[in-house]
């Protein structure tokens, strides 16, 4: 099995990349599936259920969230009822969402799980506990497994990775938008990454306005910080499988996306006729 895994979509502009390359990436490279995490895709933060369904209408087959998950409260029923969209594994029993799921693609069943680090995070549940907890639900249906670690920390990043070496197919890093360059299949056959990047606009300061941030940071006046529009790109690694389930390499993937975003086509309505 062969997949990509993007890195968070930051915005109108990292959203409008994915939409319009997808599936022009997954024939490009013969890939099984796309995995992505769209936790800031409306306006930096959150996802809403319009967007979620246009990501999968172009070609993604699963996508991971972190702690902006709720910050659009519309993708509520969206997680109580899709299988195709994961909440971080260590929050509560009770959130709204899955905490694993699994895609057919041509080559097998991918397994998707995603955990929240702790080290400068918001308090969440042990993460390690929480992808043994997934794993042993997941038993016997996948034959690879993605796990997106989203973090701040790159001790937090290494030490799962490290716990999951040959037990999953990948750990992959998000939270932190800046691709690391450490890509690597571990000793146990597990690759792993600290932070894959960003799908959004690199001239920026983690997706956002630069101007804006830089006033905040000088002044303290609080002000929005409006997605940067700039040098978008698409970021994230290439997996491929061994037959075990394990991985035989990890390539790191960056894109520059100059397009537009496909619209989608609109019913025209019939003309009226009119009778004298």
């Amino acid at each position: 099995m062969r997949f990509l895994f993007l890195g968070d979509v930051v915005g109108k502009p990292g959203y409008s990349a994915v939409l319009a390359r997808t599936r022009e990436l997954k024939e490009k490279h013969s890939l099984d599936a796309v995995v992505v995490n769209a936790e800031n895709a409306a306006d930096g933060a959150g996802l809403m259920p319009r967007q979620y369904r246009r990501l999968i209408e172009a070609g993604v087959d699963a996508i991971t969230l972190g702690d902006h998950i709720y910050r659009r409260s519309e993708i509520i029923p969206v997680l109580k009822e899709s299988d195709r969209i994961v909440k971080p594994a260590n929050y509560p029993s009770d959130a709204a969402g899955r905490t694993w799921a699994v895609v057919s693609t041509p080559a097998g069943r991918l397994g998707v799980i995603s955990i929240l680090g702790r080290v400068f995070m918001r308090p969440v549940d042990c993460p390690f506990t929480a992808v043994d907890r997934a794993l042993e639900e997941m038993a016997d249906q996948t034959d690879a497994i993605v796990v997106d670690m989203h973090a701040e920390a790159t001790g937090d990043k290494q030490t799962i990775a490290r716990y999951l070496d040959g037990r999953v197919t990948a750990v992959l890093g998000t939270h932190t938008h800046v691709p690391t360059a450490d890509a690597h299949v571990m000793a146990g056959g597990t690759a792993m990454q600290c932070d894959v990047g960003m799908c959004g606009p690199y001239d920026s300061v983690i997706g956002r306005d630069v101007g804006r941030v830089t006033k905040t940071t000088l002044t303290f006046e609080p002000c929005h910080f409006h997605v940067a529009t700039r040098d978008v790109r698409l970021c994230g690694a290439i997996v491929e499988t061994l037959e075990s389930g394990l991985a035989a390499s990890i390539e790191r993937f960056e894109e520059s996306f100059t397009g537009e975003t496909p619209k989608k086509p609109v019913a025209k309505k019939p003309r009226s006729t009119r009778v004298s």
